[in-house]
């Protein structure tokens, strides 16, 4: 079995789906029609609009802490910061993790994201 898809319910799907249809592309994504994404191998992100008066996303309760993406070249990684940040978008700083680039960001809603590149050698997880 394998993954097929992540749903992501947002607050606001008017104030979210700006970001991701700059995010979205730059990790391999297409979109397939309105807040759907595929990456073309049978994996989708889908976003629906939260129910109102759900509880807001808190980093370390329990629940999904973050999405990782792993990049082909730190450059790639750099010019995803540079992209969402010409885009009007917060791109912190990119952090150097033993030898992993990693650019780390949230969404309107606080859902975060890291994208990483990890050279020759370095596993994505220990």
């Amino acid at each position: 079995m394998k993954l097929d898809h992540i749903t992501i319910l947002v607050s606001s799907l008017e104030q979210s789906m700006p970001y991701y249809d700059h995010l979205l592309p730059l990790v391999g994504f297409t979109k397939k029609r309105n807040h759907v994404w595929t990456d073309g191998d049978g994996f989708f992100f889908q976003f629906l609009q939260a129910k109102p008066g759900t509880s807001d996303y808190e980093r370390y309760g329990a629940s999904m802490n973050h999405l990782g993406f792993s990049a082909p070249t730190k450059e790639h990684v750099e010019s995803i910061q540079t992209a969402m940040r010409q885009a009007g978008f917060e791109a912190p700083e990119i952090q150097d993790l033993g030898g992993v680039t990693a650019l780390f960001m949230k969404d309107p809603d606080g859902i975060r994201f890291e994208v990483s590149y990890y050279p020759p050698g370095v596993n994505v997880v220990d």
